[in-house]
């Protein structure tokens, strides 16, 4: 179990009287969240939990390991969460794992230079249906470059991609239809490119021992209630400040998330990244001293040995507090120095510190956002599992494309 000193979550947001009112309400939606979780009403979060079925075995998983490169095309919730797994795990990972979620001619120049000879191509999408998929698929595929090498993760219907693979004798997972792709991380979408990755799987699953414990319970319900104190303020824009770019990704995928949820009815948070400290020489002022309508989450590792370290040859007098510091050390005192000036002008943050970099790091962050996502939704009675605007849009492309 989780001890205090290990929780990955602090906030430095401010008390308030109506904070104090939510927080008892936030424990009441979020003890009717466990009802609704014990009499499996939220069949997605199944997901989240060791005993979770994958549609897919250890012998395909056998069958595509001995591939040195992974070649990923998808969309979204599709492709966000398999990208934040390898950036934050990649130390651990041996094999080269491409990612195509965009319609850019200049990731197609980079294709060019894997050899698929010794790559296999995971193409996932939950309907089967999205054009920029196909459209990557179609511009990357060769039938006798993938025989053999092709797995598709979809939603067992008629659909273009399902066709594609039985066409083709592809492999097919089933992307189960009760699974939003944005909630789709710890099941087959981002767990068999992870298991291809030499991944311990089980790790990353943890949500039946996380809501049995104390400080996990007791920090999301602070955050919660904090964060939708502050939104009903409007303080509705949520600056994700990272600090270590093995995380950006893991802020992508919280930014779908969050923005695809909550947005609707006239409701929502805007979330927003923005990377230290490089954006300290352009967005930090507007921080510290524009707008009071944002609250920030910090990301960051500890402090780790590096291997760059500044020079002292160059280093003049006059700075030479800077002589044979290595660069996270550099980076981790930037970090903390925003977040000292943000306490002194009471600036909304919270900061979420990893340590191991493991999967079951990431897994906790992986459920407590979704989990978080969940309970602000019933806050704000919006519906998190759908996203209709986003289906007219895609309505209306299809005519322009006829």
């Amino acid at each position: 179990m989780l001890k205090k000193k290990d929780n990955l979550f602090k906030n430095y947001f401010n008390n308030s009287d109506k904070y104090k009112k939510n927080i008892k309400k936030t424990k009441k939606i979020f003890n009717s969240f466990l009802m609704d979780l014990k009499n499996n009403r939220i069949p997605l979060l199944e997901s989240y939990e060791k005993n979770y079925n994958f549609n897919f075995s250890d012998l395909t998983i056998r069958k595509f390991f001995k591939y040195e490169n992974i070649v990923i095309i998808g969309m979204g919730g599709s492709i966000l969460g398999t990208k934040t797994i390898y950036s934050f795990l990649k130390e651990k990972i041996k094999k080269k794992v491409f990612f195509f979620d965009n319609l850019d001619p200049n990731l197609y120049s980079e294709f060019k230079k894997i050899n698929l000879r010794n790559s296999c191509v995971i193409v996932a999408g939950k309907s089967g249906k999205t054009i920029e998929t196909i459209i990557n698929l179609g511009i990357v595929f060769s039938k006798k470059l993938l025989k053999n090498k092709l797995i598709v993760i979809a939603e067992a219907t008629d659909n273009a991609l399902i066709n594609i693979a039985t066409k083709h004798n592809a492999e097919i997972i089933e992307h189960e239809n009760f699974i939003s792709g944005r909630y789709s991380v710890l099941s087959e979408t981002g767990m068999f490119p992870a298991a291809l990755m030499g991944l311990n799987l089980p790790k990353f699953k943890n949500l039946n021992r996380l809501i049995k414990n104390k400080i996990f319970v007791s920090t999301l319900v602070q955050n919660v209630a904090y964060i939708y104190t502050l939104v009903s303020k409007k303080i509705n824009n949520s600056i994700i400040l990272n600090y270590d770019s093995d995380l950006n990704d893991l802020g992508y995928w919280y930014q779908q998330l969050v923005a695809e949820s909550l947005g609707k009815k006239g409701k929502g948070i805007n979330p927003m990244l923005s990377f230290g400290p490089k954006d300290h020489h352009s967005l930090l002022q507007l921080y510290l001293d524009g707008p009071k309508d944002k609250f920030f989450t910090f990301f960051n590792s500890k402090e780790k040995k590096d291997k760059f370290r500044v020079s002292q040859d160059i280093i003049p007098n006059n700075m030479k507090f800077l002589k044979n510091k290595n660069v996270k050390f550099i980076i981790n005192a930037q970090c903390n120095a925003v977040k000292n000036i943000f306490k002194l002008k009471k600036i909304p943050f919270r900061q979420i510190t990893f340590d191991k970099k493991n999967e079951e790091e990431l897994g906790e962050v992986f459920t407590f956002f979704a989990l978080e996502t969940i309970l602000l939704s019933r806050l704000m009675n919006v519906n998190p599992f759908d996203q209709p605007a986003v289906e007219q849009v895609k309505i209306e492309t299809r005519k322009i494309l006829k």
